[in-house]
């Protein structure tokens, strides 16, 4: 399965107040909390687990159907971390996603997966001329045919949109 998030850090300059007291406290874990203090840009870090919980979230919701704003069950750690990308794990309840996250200047968008062999076997698609449908549960398939359809994710933040499945 596959999960995927888009910030434009533009975009969330202009909409979010990411440092109003309470917030990070309500939004991430304690150890989560000292990745964003310890790390040299806080905005950054803040935007990376946010966009790691919202990819794995994205698969937690297409396995249970679950639909629930509890960021703090989504548990990020990160294995490794440069400037311009971050694979990190995310675990929620009994389930572990594995993460990519691409960081540019202008967004940071990640991919998440349940079986770490796929991460590498991820693709972004152009959906033009494409048919979407969602399910009953809001989830998002590509048809393919009549009968064939596969899994995709879709996310759109300010002047971003990506749409990830499989190869």
């Amino acid at each position: 399965m596959i999960g995927n998030d888009i910030v434009d850090l533009a975009q969330s300059r202009l909409e979010s107040r990411w440092s109003r007291k309470g917030l990070i406290e309500k939004l991430f874990t304690p150890t989560e909390q000292q990745l964003i203090k310890n790390h040299n840009d806080s905005e950054i870090m803040v935007w990376l687990l946010w966009s790691m919980k919202e990819a794995a979230y994205k698969i937690y919701n297409r396995q249970t159907k679950i639909r629930e704003f509890s960021p703090q069950k989504l548990i990020c750690s990160l294995n490794s971390l440069n400037d311009t990308i971050a694979f990190g794990e995310v675990s929620c309840l009994q389930n572990k996603y594995y993460t990519k996250t691409v960081i540019t200047t202008e967004n940071i968008h990640t991919i998440a997966v349940n079986d770490f062999n796929d991460l590498n076997n991820t693709i972004e698609i152009d959906v033009k001329n494409k048919q979407i449908i969602k399910d009953q549960f809001g989830i998002p398939y590509l048809k393919i045919s009549s009968s064939i359809f596969k899994d995709i994710s879709i996310s759109h933040h300010g002047r971003y949109e990506k749409v990830v499945t499989f190869q």
